[in-house]
């Protein structure tokens, strides 16, 4: 049984490019699934009921895992029986009739846009090779919406200044062209020009945006942690990561009347239904502006 499991990892890897982490959530998904399946007797995928999903799903909820936790497990199984399916190891798919756990999603808390312009600002103050790459990197990061991954895995080559453009790889391996506004591009030449050259030191790398220790690719939680140091500069109060970057971009563009298919292209959203989230975000925001300014609310 094990075996299959290896099979449709290298699946989700070659074929999907799923990424390592996503590979190896999905790994400790089924491994858990078929440890649970063993001590219920079950020697092979084919033996596996409805039945047998259901008691799973009853079995993650007792030993009270999260709703969105569960979701995950069950949705990692429904894959893996997908797979077996196309595959030709079944005849029949024992998840067909099984309900995927619902689970309601906390709406993305954004910063305003007066939030926003004190956290560019703080890295604008100075002008050192670093504070050069923060602001380059944070512009950037609210111009495009992009994650965090994306953000740093970007080289140098897909930043084209002359036509205000950058080459984004997002999930699935799937390419996107953003636009950059003015001042984005301007933050971007400025650390090309008089910044990334102090971090390098001397060495050779393709990475766009580097650290300050040796000029190394600069890693996820070296990201993290610029954001949350100009966010304490700024005064913000509330949690601040990357990913409120890319919350309050789509916020923004949605209130500032971008439509919902432009704005799925430039987030590299695979269904609509992600990028409609930011329409519910912008609502309670109007809601929470109506009942601090309209006397009788």
């Amino acid at each position: 049984m094990q075996t299959q499991i290896e099979e449709f990892l290298r699946f989700l890897t070659v074929e999907k490019g799923y990424s390592k982490h996503t590979i190896a959530a999905y790994r400790n998904d089924l491994v858990q699934f078929l440890t649970y399946l063993a001590g219920a007797g079950v020697s092979s995928w084919q033996d596996v009921s409805r039945a047998h999903i259901l008691d799973y799903i009853l079995y993650l909820k007792e030993r009270e895992y999260a709703p969105s936790t569960v979701a995950r497990k069950v949705a990692s199984v429904k894959s893996f029986f997908h797979f077996l399916m196309a595959d030709g190891v079944l005849p029949d798919d024992p998840t067909t009739a099984v309900d995927s756990p619902v689970v309601e999603k906390p709406l993305p808390r954004p910063l305003s846009p007066e939030q926003m312009a004190r956290l560019l600002a703080e890295p604008a103050k100075s002008e050192t090779p670093r504070t050069l790459r923060d602001c380059a990197l944070l512009e950037l990061m609210y111009a495009t919406g992009m994650r965090a991954s994306e953000v740093i895995g970007l080289k140098i080559d897909a930043v084209d200044l002359e036509a205000g453009t950058v080459r984004c790889v997002g999930k699935g391996n799937k390419e996107r062209i953003l636009p950059l506004h003015e001042r984005a591009q301007e933050t971007l030449s400025a650390y090309l020009e008089d910044g990334r050259a102090g971090l390098l030191r001397g060495r050779e790398e393709t990475a766009l945006f580097v650290n300050n220790r040796g000029g190394r690719p600069l890693t996820r939680q070296g990201l993290w942690q610029i954001v949350k140091k100009y966010a304490t500069a700024a005064g913000i109060e509330c949690q601040v990561t990357p990913h409120t970057l890319r919350h309050s971009f789509a916020t923004h563009m949605l209130n500032g009347g971008a439509g919902l298919r432009e704005l799925q292209q430039l987030m590299g959203h695979a269904s609509i239904s992600s990028t409609q989230l930011y329409t519910q975000v912008s609502t309670r925001r109007k809601r929470e502006a109506y009942d601090k300014a309209h006397p009788r609310a």
